[in-house]
């Protein structure tokens, strides 16, 4: 085995990273499936009432946000762990 292939594969950090994004697929298949019952929930809302509940378009925008902060880690554009290791999307520390 080359001596270089041997040494990238034994760093502890990259080792680290998968694991939190075995994690992460976790998250985000259940978030994926809560946006589709929210989003099944809203459709019936809407039929019935003639509107979407706003507290749930607020929920689900931030929900939106946070699956985007997830996927982008999984697909190596961050490096920042979603949460709960960073704040939640929309509620960010100024």
């Amino acid at each position: 085995m080359d001596i270089h292939l041997k040494e990238k594969l034994l760093v502890k950090s990259k080792w680290l990273h998968g694991l939190f994004m075995v994690l992460f697929i976790v998250i985000q298949y259940f978030v994926s499936w809560l946006i589709l019952l929210v989003a099944l929930f809203q459709f019936i809302t809407d039929l019935v009432v003639g509107k979407p509940n706003d507290k749930l378009l607020e929920f689900t925008k931030h929900l939106n946000a946070y699956l985007l902060q997830v996927v982008n880690f999984l697909t190596f554009n961050s490096s920042i762990k979603p949460f709960p290791f960073s704040s939640w999307p929309g509620h960010e520390k100024n």
